[in-house]
């Protein structure tokens, strides 16, 4: 293929930035960074001598390259990552599977902290211990590390509001903190049991365990004693699952790479507290070890964000710029290091990394995605596809709701809700689609590989013309791929009775019930048919509860909106007490009273 770029330096300025290359279309295909982008971009185009195949088949697709100064190579690197993750160009290093894993939380600020699940990391002094690639696994020791140490286990909410203990206290897995069946040094010790536990110093608990049974059985309780026989076996059970392959403790991760079918694997093995805790393989299509350099570097920037735990070092196969480390020092929120093996023990592990690696495979199971792109005609892969679906109550409260799935995977965050005011009094779906894509245009980028539509022709001709006047004239308008999923009269098993329309076609596409084509799409209208109900539901009870609640003594609409916030329905604000009521800023103990009593006579 004959290059559409012609590169001339000095149309490029010689300091750090971003550059984008886009295709004949105007799609961005790569987003780069460099420390001088006059040099950088004419690596590219001297001559496809001492270029990868890889490289050689993105410098055939450019017709144009834009570029984003920046003033330092850090900002230019943090540039390239949120572009990245925005647009998720063809031929970058993109991390499909960027799932939060599951990870232990102990939040020793409270006065009776309890052992939770979480995928988030929070700057807010809780604990964290993971991560688990398996949630089945995480939720498994969960549940065991629950019967060992008794620590409570409700919400917030429920310990605040509970009047008797819960049934987790009669199995003898609570300790019932909730009624003060307990005082807070025992369970501030059980805590600290806990903590050293997930810190890998199990031996110091289980001596401790042992003086107590021993004690028990000295003092004639053999009950007692001998369910601390059963805890001791658990904690001996579980850390012999892992091994110790750090004596002297320590979190690290390892990452190691190897060639595997059509790409590079990159194998993690997550070593915490000196024992290898779990492994997890990802798959990188079309690279080679000549890329080996760049696909490290774009797995650790976009792997290890804010919101993940970062160990204080992570060791590689190869050197890596001390810029990385920077960034994934301010992220961690402390020091970390980014470093190669260094004895026998860490060439161990990186060999245990590469193993996983080979383990990474490209994903061929009945790729949904792939064969949409195939029976739709939509000339490229679907990665990113955006569902929509319209709900109003005989023609109030129109609402629009739209989700996003990439990669097959629903992505919450992207989710949004509109609302039609204009529209009051109306139950018009074609004017309330054709306002969403007013809207969603508006939005802008990342634009949909496909925008899939609850309804059936109407609905879909309706979106398609309001796409077209709204991106008239519009400077690199993109070409949106529609299709609508509409249900037919019947849904016997096995014989679904959706029909999916195309822009430009009379009959419906032709997907087979069952197949993973249209189950995805099922999924995806499914998706945005929930999310648009919901956030209507919630819409009504929020004006319902502002409604009733602006009529009570002393509440103005700041504080309607703090009540509904804190309380989220009217039933829970009538149960609430004086003491709940202050707790809500900018009530005191006289307007609390006067609400308390107000709600009483509404009854």
């Amino acid at each position: 293929m004959a290059a559409l770029f012609h590169f001339r330096s000095a149309d490029f300025p010689d300091s750090p930035g971003v550059y984008l290359m886009k295709d004949e279309r105007g799609r961005i295909i790569y987003v780069g960074k460099a420390i001088s982008l006059r040099k950088r971009l004419a690596s590219y185009f001297r001559g496809p001598r001492n270029l990868s195949a890889k490289t050689r088949a993105l410098v055939a697709r450019v017709a144009r390259v834009d570029v984003l100064a920046a003033t330092t190579e850090k900002e230019a690197l943090l540039l390239e990552e949120s572009l990245i993750k925005k647009h998720r160009p063809r031929y970058n290093v993109v991390l499909r599977d960027d799932k939060q894993y599951l990870l232990f939380r102990l939040d020793k600020t409270s006065k009776f902290p309890r052992l939770q699940i979480t995928r988030r990391v929070t700057r807010d002094g809780a604990l964290y211990f993971g991560p688990f690639t398996s949630a089945q696994s995480a939720r498994e020791t969960w549940k065991l590390l629950g019967r060992i140490f008794p620590l409570r286990k409700c919400s917030e909410k429920a310990f605040r509001n509970r009047v008797r203990p819960c049934l987790h206290h009669h199995l003898n897995q609570c300790l019932a903190p909730c009624v003060r069946q307990v005082d807070e040094e025992a369970y501030r010790e059980l805590v600290r049991r806990v903590e050293r536990f997930l810190s890998g110093r199990a031996e110091s608990v289980l001596a401790e365990l042992k003086r107590e049974m021993n004690e028990a059985a000295e003092a004639l309780r053999f009950e007692q004693a001998a369910v601390i026989r059963d805890r001791m076996a658990a904690i001996r059970r579980t850390v012999e699952r892992q091994a110790v392959v750090l004596p002297g403790g320590g979190d690290l991760d390892v990452l190691g790479l190897e060639p595997v079918e059509e790409g590079l694997g990159l194998g993690v093995v997550f070593v915490r507290r000196g024992r290898v805790l779990d492994e997890q393989a990802f798959h990188f299509p079309d690279m080679s070890r000549q890329e080996a350099a760049e696909v490290l570097e774009g797995f650790l920037v976009q792997f290890y964000h804010e919101e993940r735990f970062i160990p204080a070092r992570i060791v590689a196969e190869q050197a890596l710029p001390d810029l990385l480390a920077e960034v994934l020092a301010e992220r961690r929120g402390g020091a970390m290091k980014l470093s190669r093996p260094r004895g026998m023990v860490e060439r161990g592990l990186l060999d245990l990394a590469r193993e996983v690696a080979r383990r990474a495979a490209p994903r061929r199971s009945a790729d949904p995605l792939a064969g949409l792109e195939r029976r739709l005609r939509l000339g490229r892969r679907p990665v990113r596809v955006e569902g929509v679906d319209i709900s109003h109550l005989g023609g109030t409260g129109t609402r629009a709701g739209m989700v996003v799935f990439e990669e097959g995977r629903r992505l919450p965050k992207e989710s949004r809700h509109y609302a039609f005011p204009e529209l009051e009094g109306s139950s018009d779906d074609y004017a309330a689609l054709a306002a969403w894509a007013a809207r969603r245009v508006e939005s802008g980028p990342p634009w949909p590989d496909l925008v899939l539509v609850d309804g059936g022709r109407g609905q879909l001709a309706a979106v398609e013309r309001a796409f077209s006047d709204a991106m008239r004239g519009m400077e690199d308008a993109p070409a949106l791929e529609l299709a609508a999923i509409a249900k037919g009269e019947t849904r016997r098993a096995g014989e679904l009775g959706d029909f999916i329309f195309r822009p430009g076609r009379k009959n419906p596409v032709d997907l087979p019930p069952g197949g993973p084509e249209l189950l995805f799409l099922q999924s995806v209208r499914d998706a945005a048919h929930r999310f648009v109900l919901g956030g209507q539901r919630r819409s009504r009870a929020s004006k319902a509860l502002k409604s009733a609640v602006l009529d009570l003594p002393g509440v103005g609409p700041k504080t309607a909106r703090l009540l509904w916030e804190r309380f989220g329905s009217l039933e829970a604000l009538r149960a609430a007490t004086k003491d709940d009521l202050r707790s809500v800023p900018g009530l005191g103990d006289r307007r609390a009273e006067k609400i308390v009593e107000a709600l009483a006579r509404l009854g």
